[in-house]
């Protein structure tokens, strides 16, 4: 394969396409991690909801007959539970739509939570070692960040602005993904708190680049070559895709998620934090149309999915998007629907040809 002009993430990571899946929980697998580090890129899978022994089993699957770097992805947020008066307050904004399909919110059980990053996921990544390990919602303490940095884990994570950027290389990070708003899933928000003011890719990502020293990876809106090409412009080191992922048949997505997607178009997303009570890109259906998008009811990350999983669950029994959460990205009117090792290649030969390298 032709030489990139830009070598500092593929030197970083030992791998040769400039290209990271995106972690998506719930979405992701182990076939579409595998599927992208076989064409040299480096796979992803998202951890949050995994227990320390499924986080082994999968780094086990993930690496059988394959020796290629792959990336774990963790969250590192707060735990505060909400007071009563939240709850019920939530519990009551939502009192209707579980009426709506014939639901009893108050028989609803308590569903696992997404929890952060800690000292017994931590010595499962630390048998398992992996080439890197990515983190949204900023790092977990710093003893935890050097348990991994010993053994030569490299560290990515997330930034929506500057200044969160210029926080994570000040604290041991490897690389910055520089998330813009045009990125779908979760917003990697943790110095900023203000939805309105964040910034799209191509306005954030060359400001990234002047302000840190290391490796810079851009997110959001990229689908095609054409985006990768764009990045590497603006002095991206690689690209982190997910929503062009969601095509591939390895992709753990419903049949319904799947057709919605096919049906993208560029206006038809919205950032919300109705679903898990933390602001996210998603697909519009009913449920944010009536109750947001974004809501000052719904409890804190993640504390808000717990009343709205069965909401969830019986709109997709029904065969209904209402309540479906369908997170994708600004782009997903660009993507191709081919395997991951297939589509990988696929973009990485075409960014290449673009680049005249």
């Amino acid at each position: 394969m032709s030489t990139w002009p830009n070598r500092k993430l593929l030197d970083l990571l030992q791998i040769e396409v400039p290209i990271i899946q995106a972690p998506m929980a719930g979405s992701d697998s182990v076939a579409l991690a595998r599927g992208v580090c076989s064409a040299g890129a480096l796979g992803s899978l998202a951890c949050a909801l995994l227990s320390a022994n499924e986080i082994r089993d999968a780094a086990r699957e993930i690496r059988q007959g394959m020796a290629r770097p792959f990336n774990l992805n963790f969250f590192c947020h707060t735990m505060e539970p909400p007071a009563s008066a939240a709850k019920e307050k939530w519990r009551e904004l939502l009192r209707p739509h579980y009426g709506r399909l014939a639901l009893d919110i108050d028989a609803v059980q308590e569903t696992r939570l997404r929890l952060p990053f800690d000292d017994e996921v931590c010595e499962a990544v630390e048998a398992v070692l992996p080439k890197a390990v990515s983190f949204h919602f900023g790092l977990p303490a710093s003893r935890l960040m050097d348990r991994l940095k010993k053994l030569g884990i490299r560290i990515l994570a997330s930034a929506t602005s500057v200044r969160e950027a210029a926080w994570l290389e000040d604290h041991g990070c490897d690389a910055i993904i520089a998330q813009g708003f045009e990125a779908g899933g979760h917003r990697a928000m943790f110095l900023e708190t203000a939805v309105a003011s964040q910034v799209g890719l191509f306005a954030l990502l060359p400001q990234v680049v002047d302000a840190v020293s290391v490796p810079v990876i851009a997110a959001g809106g990229i689908a095609d070559a054409r985006g990768i090409v764009a990045a590497f412009a603006l002095g991206a080191s690689g690209v982190q895709i997910g929503t062009a992922y969601l095509f591939c048949p390895e992709a753990k997505i419903s049949p319904l998620y799947r057709q919605a997607l096919q049906h993208a178009t560029d206006t038809g997303t919205a950032i919300t934090n109705l679903f898990s009570g933390r602001p996210a890109r998603g697909m519009v259906n009913r449920y944010l149309r009536e109750a947001g998008p974004l809501c000052e009811t719904a409890l804190p990350f993640p504390y808000a999915a717990t009343l709205v999983t069965a909401l969830r669950t019986a709109s997709e029994e029904a065969g209904s998007l209402d309540y479906m959460q369908l997170w994708a990205g600004q782009a997903a009117g660009l993507a191709d629907a081919l395997p991951a090792a297939d589509l990988t290649r696929k973009l990485a030969s075409e960014a290449l040809d673009c680049l005249g390298v």
